[in-house]
């Protein structure tokens, strides 16, 4: 079941262009140059209830933008947007009780007091019962470890401490969305690890997660689905296996060998690119699977060189992710 829809989104901002120099400054007092910036344009993905979905995308690409006008902090210029049933800039007040949002450089929690008051706060802004508010603020602090934690004052906190406060803060009310923005930035590898076993077993009861990051990792092992936007655009929506597979079956291979070879002088096929030679013994090549079998591979290079190792590897997700950009823009 679809949660969220969105249709033709586009929000578009106008600036004006000023130029340098004296002189070009003072023109700039009397007439200015109109700029149109498409910081979304014509957009459209839907997203299933219960899932994770990675919004991916080069810094200015428009994904904060249109993460902004899901959670109802911007009004689109133009398209339609329904999530539960809500327009999220229209129908605002009743839309936030649904859902939840951790922006990993923005906090939520009050810097001189400790997370729990803020929580206490949320409590009360929110309706929830006393019992209930116990009941699952001890709930999450337990999955958390933060029992302790979070009766100290905000300031004094850790980031991975103040972040999984700021989870909790977010999940209090019970959100049936949660916006992640950069939820594991700055932390760690332990409290990542935490951060992203909690977002598993929140989705597992049935909380929908959208999550922009630049931390490829955070995709790798959380979302079922990959939106990615560059310049404004969309030019990806499917699952993570397919977005694997967009470029074609590329491997990575790298190779020992038992004498020296320049590679930079070498003959390869049109399916074999050289992508490395750290030293005269190592070497390693980008292969596309689709295009020439392992085998056919194996015998080609045997006729080139002579190996002691060979280590076959899939693409890594950086440079499937940089291809696309860059194919797109």
């Amino acid at each position: 079941m679809r949660i969220i829809n969105v249709k033709d989104l586009v929000k578009t901002y106008t600036t004006f262009k000023r130029g340098s120099g004296m002189k070009e400054t003072l023109q700039s007092f009397f007439k200015r140059e109109k700029v149109i910036v498409n910081a979304v344009d014509n957009i459209s993905f839907n997203v299933e209830e219960s899932s994770i979905c990675g919004v991916l995308g080069p810094n200015g690409a428009g994904k904060s933008t249109a993460i902004k006008m899901l959670c109802g902090a911007l009004y689109p210029t133009s398209g339609e947007i329904d999530v539960m049933g809500y327009s999220p800039s229209k129908d605002r007040k009743r839309y936030v009780r649904e859902i939840g949002a951790v922006f990993g450089q923005r906090s939520q929690l009050i810097w001189d007091i400790p997370p729990v008051d803020s929580f206490n706060m949320n409590r009360a802004i929110y309706g929830i019962t006393q019992t209930d508010y116990k009941t699952r603020l001890d709930e999450l602090a337990e999955m958390f470890e933060i029992q302790e934690v979070m009766h100290k004052p905000t300031r004094v906190l850790s980031l991975g401490e103040r972040m999984k406060c700021e989870f909790i803060m977010a999940m209090l009310h019970k959100p049936k969305i949660v916006f992640l923005d950069e939820p594991t930035i700055g932390l760690d590898v332990i409290a990542k690890a935490k951060i992203r076993e909690f977002i598993l077993n929140m989705n597992k009861t049935g909380t929908t997660f959208i999550l922009t990051t630049h931390d490829l990792e955070d995709v790798k092992q959380l979302a079922d689905n990959v939106i990615i936007i560059n310049h404004g655009v969309k030019v990806f929506d499917n699952t993570l296996a397919n977005l694997q597979l967009n470029l074609g079956e590329k491997k990575i291979v790298e190779l020992t060998l038992d004498k020296p070879f320049d590679a930079n002088n070498a003959v390869m096929s049109n399916e074999i690119k050289v992508i490395e030679q750290k030293s005269p013994l190592e070497l390693t090549l980008e292969l596309d699977a689709a295009k020439i079998a392992i085998s056919d591979f194996i015998k080609f290079l045997s006729s080139k060189v002579t190996f002691s190792d060979i280590a076959v590897r899939e693409l890594p997700m950086e440079e499937i992710i940089t291809k696309i950009y860059s194919t797109q823009r």
